[in-house]
């Protein structure tokens, strides 16, 4: 499926016509939840020739679904919880993604595990890689990323430097695979699209439509404009990851399925400041810390703590920050300072709740349920693993649709923008020469969108100045603002700035100084005003400012009531998915 193909666009007619479409027909399943589970569930039930709507309150992925590591792994640390299922089936999928689903968006990154204890470390963790490796072969399919290789500490230093020399005695070298979590669900999203499903952001699901005890759809609320519509569905999938318990209260009473919310913090520092020509593993006393490379920079996370506060906007406290900062520091032998911080965000984790206190403990593993007829629910897991997820969700929604269903395809659909990039990246040099962008450039846009290239190009070519990069967040073309508008479905500046690009956690200006720039390249596609630039601009400031001033506090607590200072651009009605 490449641009040439007609891949489906989510610009706000296509937002309205949406609506309109939902409004008007009964479907067979309507999704609540634009994350990637919800984008997964969408994709899967189009691809099967069921009809489908999908409805998220704010933004595409925006919760857990843009704020995560950004891996897509198997989880080291499961194979020591001997879940050796949930490991083969995430590394599995690893696969799938590498090199089938979305060559252009998920690629191989090394990682090295500096050894600290001499003797039985080494063939400890060099058995567990044994198998990690081992369990990443599946049908059809090569592991996608080399195997792993012990090192002496000497050969070690040459591709980690700024490790300190005293801080291990050797390492073991391993791969795996990381994402551009947010881009990935939005392009989910396009590709569901195109295969017929209709999709909307900014609508909030308030209830729903019930005949006697069966759900029969939801009742919507456009927040852009405050319109009412009902959505009548044969089947409802309840995908609000963090959000799932609120989601049930709505039905009537907590459902099957409690969900814990467990904080993930993590920190975005320039690629100058570790000098490494690989990412690094830490254990931690509570779990493993990640520094991974991104573009030019790193990030460096995580943290795991329960989280019962704002779901919406989880905050980083100083105590977050200090922690990351500390653990990192004991192996590199020049510290880093708050200072090199660039960009912090936090992510919730939705797990499983169970006999377990410590959120490190409790399940990654998902659980799909029919609590009433007509809904389904699903909960748990991790990124890796969306498209099982999504699978096992839409045949419970088969199931209670009772009629014949073709199984779920999505192993063999390539995302939109797959088909064609390993021969337009072979090309880069000729597509440099005929669009006039450095082949630097060109090889930016192609692993951001891969044979969707040309809606880009075409984009310079109607306006010669959107070739220009932003200026002060240069890593972004003009271009590639008012695609995010046009095909993206970015409805606000925070949209464009934190999900489409990563210009918030990437620059020390945190976007405040690209805003007005921003701003004004949406203008146009989306039909705003001076006074909706303004407003804009203005929201956006009052959020950054708000989250600096909650990175300074020391609990939670107060972190949050500062983060939540900040007033959205479109705010929600109550609870909220």
């Amino acid at each position: 499926m490449t641009a040439r193909m007609g891949t489906a666009r989510l610009g706000p007619a296509e937002r309205a016509t949406a609506l309109r479409r939902m409004a008007a027909q009964e479907l067979d399943v309507v999704v609540i939840g634009g994350g990637v589970v919800g984008a997964g569930v969408a994709l899967d039930a189009a691809t099967r020739g069921l009809t489908v709507g999908l409805l998220e309150t704010r933004d595409f992925a925006s919760g857990t679904s843009s704020r995560s590591s950004k891996l897509i792994h198997g989880g080291l640390r499961y194979l020591e919880q001997l879940n050796f299922d949930l490991v083969r089936e995430a590394l599995q999928e690893r696969a799938l993604l590498l090199q089938r689903i979305a060559p252009h968006l998920v690629r191989p990154v090394p990682f090295l595990f500096p050894l600290t204890h001499l003797g039985w470390e080494r063939p400890y963790v060099g058995a567990g890689l044994t198998l990690y490796d081992t369990l990443g072969f599946s049908l059809g399919f090569t592991r996608g990323v080399p195997g792993h290789r012990h090192l002496s500490r000497r050969r070690a230093l040459r591709l980690a430097p700024a490790l300190r020399r005293t801080a291990f005695s050797g390492a073991v070298q391993y791969w795996d695979a990381q994402v551009d979590d947010a881009r990935y669900v939005m392009t989910m999203l396009r590709t569901a699209a195109t295969y017929g499903a209709e999709v909307a952001s900014r609508a909030q699901v308030v209830g729903f439509l019930r005949e006697g005890e069966r759900v029969t759809g939801v009742r919507a609320l456009d927040l852009e404009d405050g319109v009412e519509l009902d959505v009548r569905a044969r089947q409802v999938v309840n995908a609000t990851g963090v959000w799932t318990d609120d989601i049930q209260e709505l039905v009537g009473g907590r459902g099957q399925i409690h969900v814990r919310a467990s904080k993930g913090v993590h920190l975005v520092v320039p690629r100058d400041r570790i000098h490494s020509l690989t990412g690094i593993i830490l254990r931690t006393e509570k779990s493993v810390l990640f520094v991974i490379p991104w573009g030019r920079h790193w990030i460096i996370g995580t943290t795991d703590t329960r989280w019962d506060l704002d779901r919406a906007h989880p905050a980083a406290s100083r105590s977050d920050i200090d922690y990351v900062l500390e653990h990192v520091n004991r192996v590199l032998s020049v510290p880093l300072s708050r200072d090199d911080v660039e960009g912090v965000y936090a992510g919730l984790r939705p797990l499983l709740s169970g006999e377990s206190e410590e959120t490190s403990k409790l399940s990654r593993e998902h659980v799909v349920a029919h609590p009433v007829p007509g809904l389904v629910m699903v909960a748990g897991g991790k990124y890796t693993t969306y498209r099982v997820m999504a699978r096992d969700a839409v045949d419970a929604v088969v199931h209670g649709l009772d009629q014949r269903v073709p199984p779920s395809c999505t192993d063999r659909i390539p995302l939109a923008g797959a088909e064609g990039y390993q021969a337009l990246w072979n090309s880069r040099q000729r597509l440099a020469g005929s669009s006039g962008l450095h082949v630097a450039r060109i090889e930016h846009l192609l692993q951001r969108y891969g044979s969707l290239i040309d809606e880009v190009i075409t984009l310079i070519e109607r306006d010669p100045s959107l070739a220009l990069p932003l200026t002060g967040a240069d890593d972004y073309l003009r271009a590639e603002i008012v695609h995010a508008a046009t095909h993206e479905g970015a409805r606000h500046l925070n949209d464009a700035l934190s999900r489409r690009t990563h210009i918030s956690i990437e620059t020390f200006h945190r976007g405040l100084a690209v805003a007005e720039e921003v701003a004004e390249l949406m203008a146009g596609p989306l039909g705003w005003d001076d006074e909706q630039i303004k407003r804009e601009i203005e929201h956006y400031t009052k959020r950054i400012e708000a989250e600096r001033l909650s990175q300074e506090q020391d609990t939670d607590q107060e972190a949050d009531a500062i983060r939540l200072g900040a007033p959205e651009i479109v705010p929600v009605v109550g609870p909220a998915s």
